[in-house]
This record gives structure tokens, C-alpha cells and sequence, in this order.
């Protein structure tokens, strides 16, 4: 059988179009559906990557780190491994090794001692206050617990019940404990007069911060006086340049100091047209433990105890000046609230403050012979590393965030919280952290959301920085650890900048944990 050129021609080219049909066809067919959870992880990076590309970011960083908490397991990597500035959701790292170290029922203790001999109701000797680290001791956020007021007149209640009517001798602030100077090199000179920037002491009280209260002019513009402190601090000398702004603009005063300093100078401006015709601010206490004996030696006086000499502290750089007179003899021991309550504090609140008490106090634990805040964060960081946690580019160089120095990744941040999770001490640190759209400095994000209520995150910030972290449980009940760090957005961009992460928020718990990763 002959065939004609063209019906060769026409036969071999149905013949391709059917076998490429055929092969087309197969490969459809045997080519597996892309995971809808791999499509969620998708949709959330193009997301980052719009933020990331957008005007409240375009010439900073957004990072993202998304891992399983059972295994560790990576799912997104976004810029995760650049170190940047974590702020406050360092906190999360502080107090998590502080519960796994110490465990969830520790306690500080605080001892009111003496020394000397007693005759005749009196003390030929010294009262001390020996400070243990407890950042909470007098403070107003335990109704179980005294304040101030009330810490003091148990403490003068103690002494007299000791039998001692007359001290031949000082009150001391004992924060001997620590015998560096506690404050981070890093943190920025401007924080320091401010409650926010209180310094670390053994002895801490009141939080080591007072309360400074202005009267405002009767204009915008004119000048304010200073009323009075709470407590009472007449050795503080403040130069006030504090002027008057107009209604309901808030608090817009900077206290400039520093650790032992008893000179601060207060600038910025107070509102018209507050309550009683004054306003307050929060300071730092320059020398906590110095403050700790000086109320102290007040209270004995109001109670009609004679002292002979004056209150004084020692501890934390400075030099020793007191005179010992033999063995210590207890008279009172208080006792701090549980960890794990200081520590949801800390969390729901973001105290500095504490943050810096845990570093030192677990640094202390796992290694005796830490005697500053380099050393502790260096104890810190070892403890997580001989957990598997991979830590390169982390840099931190406090406990609470404030060094604007200080850096880590994304993912040195959930390689911890995800190892946390592992521990048995997890469920006693996921109470303590804040429910998005519900409690803490995070109650008022992204409500109304399927993300409120699901997720539990520490938020960050200082200037130019945001950050969240924590934990979220994904749309098939798997438990995650994430951490999205911005870094130098654009001034003006604020509301910007959180609406996008509320949406981040969103897409996070929008994934799968048991589908297959995305890594950038």
C-alpha cells in the first residue's frame, strides 16, 4: 500500500497531537494537588513580603519565624535569621528560663536582721535590711502582699517586738548581694530618670520608683512647680524646666538622672486642666536600697524608736563604710509572691524591672560565680544552647529589651519558645502570657478577629521597633511558637504598621501545624 505525500504529512501530525493529548493528560492527572495548608503559608509570605515592599517598611525589616512547638519544626523563615532589635519580647525568653530554672513555686526572701548586743530595750549595734533581688517588695500589685505602708510598719513592728526601743547604731539597705553596678551599659542615658529605666538593686522597694507631682500654669506655655514626691524624698534636688501644654495631652515629661545621683532634671510638659489642678509622673528611684533604709529609719522615729546615726546602703558599686559588730540575728523574713506571679506581671505589664530581678537571680542559680549582667546573659544563653536552641546571632545584652543595643533573630526566638514548650513547667509559662485581643498590652489588638482569643503574644516596642511573640494554635489544633520583628518602619507609619500585623495575626492562625513547611 503506497502512501501520497500529504496523507503521510497529515497521519504523523494527528499522531503527535494525540500522543502529547495523552502525555499532557497523564501528567494532570498524576500530578498531586498542592496542600491547602501550603497555600495558606503562601498567602501569609506574600503578605510579609507586600509589608515588607510597602511605604511603612520600605527602607526597614520585617522578619517572621512560624514553628511546631512539639518538635521544633520550622514552617515559615522570613528574614529570620538577620538579628534585630527584640524589644520587650525579650521578656519572654527572661522570664521562661527564670520558671524553668527556678521552678514555678520559688520565692525571694527579704531579711530585716541585726547585729550587736541588746541591754536595757537597747541595740548596741546595727538594723539591717538585707536585700535578695524580690523586684516586688512593697509594691501595690499584690492585694495578698503589703505595700509600702504597710511593709514598713510591720518591719517597726518587728524591731520593738525584738525588744529594742533604742538603736546605737544605723539602719542599712544591705544590696550587697549584687556588687556591680546593675544597670546595662546599654540602655539609653534618657531612660534612666524614667520608672521604666529604674535600675536593678539586691534591695529593691516600691518598685524603685515615686511619683514627682507638678502644678500646671494657668496658660499654654507657662511654667509648672513641683509640688511634692510620694513618697517622700527630701535629700532629691530637681532643676524643673517643665512647662504647660494645653487639655488631655497627656504626659509628656522626660526625668534625666542617674544611679546614685541625687540630682534630677525634669523636662517637657504637663496638661492643663487636670483634677485638683496637678499632675504626676513616674520617676526612678536613685538608690533603692538607700530609700529602703531611710523609710525604714522614718517609720522607727514615728513609732518613738531613737536611732543614733543615719540610714546609709551598700551594694551595688558602692564602696563599704559600715562597721560590723559580730553575727546577724534574724528578726523578720518576708517572703515574695510566687514566680509564677511575678512573672504574669511582668508579662501582662512588661516591667523592666522584674525582667532584670529574673536574669540576675537565675544567672545566680545556675552558675554562683556570675557577678554582673554581661555574665548572667551569658549563663542565659548557655542554658538554652545546652537545650539544642540554635542561638547564633543572638545578641542580647539585658533582661528586659530596653538596650537598644541588643538583637536576636526571629528564629532564635522561637527555637526558645518552642523548646519551652517541651519543658514541664509549659503550662505554668502559657497562663503568664497575654491573650491577644483580650488581656495585657496586647488587649486591644486585632479584635473582632479570628485571631483574638487564639493567640498568646508579648508585644515589643521602643523607637522605630515593634514586636510580638509567643504562641498560637493553628487551624488543626497544633500548638505554634512565632515572633514577627519590625524594625525601623517609617516614622508616621504606626497605624499602618498595626493594622498589617493584626491582618498577620490573622493568617497565623489561618495555617495548618501538621502540613508540610515553607521556608523563605
Amino acid at each position: 500500500m503506497r502512501f501520497f505525500p500529504h496523507f503521510r504529512a497529515s497521519f504523523l501530525l494527528v499522531l503527535v497531537a494525540t500522543l502529547l493529548t495523552f502525555f499532557t493528560s497523564s501528567a494532570t492527572f498524576s500530578q498531586p494537588r498542592q496542600p491547602a495548608d501550603s497555600l495558606a503559608i503562601q498567602q501569609l509570605l506574600r503578605q510579609v513580603e507586600t509589608f515588607q515592599a510597602g511605604p511603612a517598611v520600605r527602607y526597614g525589616t520585617v522578619a517572621l519565624s512560624v514553628r511546631r512547638v512539639r518538635d521544633g519544626e520550622e514552617f515559615i523563615g522570613y528574614n529570620a535569621r538577620l538579628s534585630l532589635p527584640s524589644a520587650s519580647t525579650l521578656k519572654l525568653i527572661t522570664t521562661a528560663t527564670a520558671l524553668a530554672v527556678l521552678g514555678p513555686n520559688y520565692t525571694y526572701t527579704t531579711n530585716l536582721e541585726y547585729d550587736g548586743t541588746i541591754k536595757d530595750s537597747v541595740l548596741t549595734g546595727n538594723v539591717y535590711i538585707r536585700g535578695m533581688g524580690d523586684p516586688s517588695l512593697g509594691s501595690w500589685r499584690f492585694p495578698a502582699y503589703y505595700d509600702l505602708p504597710a511593709l514598713l510598719k510591720s518591719w517597726s513592728d518587728a524591731v520593738r517586738a525584738a525588744g529594742i526601743q533604742k538603736i546605737q547604731g544605723l539602719v542599712v539597705g544591705d544590696a550587697s548581694l549584687y556588687d556591680d553596678l546593675t544597670t546595662p551599659g546599654t540602655w539609653p542615658f534618657g531612660d534612666l530618670g524614667n520608672y521604666y529605666g529604674a535600675s536593678l538593686s539586691a534591695l529593691n522597694i516600691n518598685e524603685n520608683l515615686f511619683r514627682v507631682f507638678f502644678r500646671p500654669g494657668k496658660s499654654v506655655g507657662a511654667t509648672t512647680s513641683v509640688l511634692r514626691t510620694d513618697p517622700v524624698l527630701p535629700y532629691l534636688t530637681f532643676r524643673n524646666t517643665v512647662t504647660t501644654d494645653a487639655a488631655n495631652t497627656g504626659d509628656q515629661v522626660n526625668i534625666y538622672g542617674a544611679p546614685f545621683s541625687n540630682q534630677q532634671w525634669l523636662t517637657g510638659k504637663v496638661p492643663l486642666g487636670e483634677p485638683a489642678n496637678e499632675f504626676s509622673v513616674k520617676g526612678s528611684l536613685p538608690d533603692p536600697a538607700f530609700f529602703a533604709a531611710f523609710a525604714l529609719h522614718n517609720q522607727l522615729v514615728q513609732d518613738t524608736i531613737t536611732i543614733s546615726g543615719p540610714p546609709v546602703s551598700e551594694g551595688g558599686g558602692l564602696p563599704k563604710t559600715v562597721v560590723y559588730t559580730g553575727k546577724r540575728t534574724l528578726i523578720n523574713q518576708h517572703k515574695s509572691p510566687l514566680l509564677t506571679e511575678l512573672i504574669q506581671q511582668t508579662n501582662y505589664q512588661s516591667i523592666n524591672l522584674y525582667a532584670e530581678a529574673f536574669l540576675r537571680t537565675t544567672a545566680l542559680a545556675l552558675t554562683k560565680s556570675v557577678r554582673s549582667t554581661d555574665a548572667s546573659v551569658d549563663a542565659l544563653t548557655a542554658y538554652w544552647k545546652s537545650k539544642g536552641v540554635d542561638l547564633s546571632g543572638f545578641r542580647i545584652r539585658d533582661g528586659s529589651g530596653l538596650s537598644t543595643v541588643g538583637a536576636l533573630t526571629a528564629d532564635n526566638m522561637t527555637g526558645i519558645l518552642s523548646a519551652m514548650g517541651r519543658e514541664k513547667v509549659f503550662p505554668q509559662f502559657y497562663e503568664t502570657i497575654p491573650v491577644v485581643g483580650q488581656t495585657g498590652t496586647v488587649r486591644s489588638l486585632a479584635r473582632g478577629t479570628a485571631a483574638a482569643g487564639n493567640i498568646r503574644a508579648k508585644s515589643g516596642s521602643i523607637e522605630g521597633v515593634r514586636a510580638y511573640a509567643g504562641y498560637f494554635t493553628a487551624a488543626d489544633g497544633e500548638r505554634m511558637s512565632f515572633c514577627v520583628l519590625v524594625n525601623k518602619f517609617t516614622p508616621g507609619q504606626n497605624r499602618a504598621v498595626t493594622s498589617t500585623l493584626e491582618k498577620i495575626f490573622v493568617g497565623l492562625v489561618g495555617l495548618n501545624g501538621k502540613g508540610e513547611r515553607v521556608k523563605e
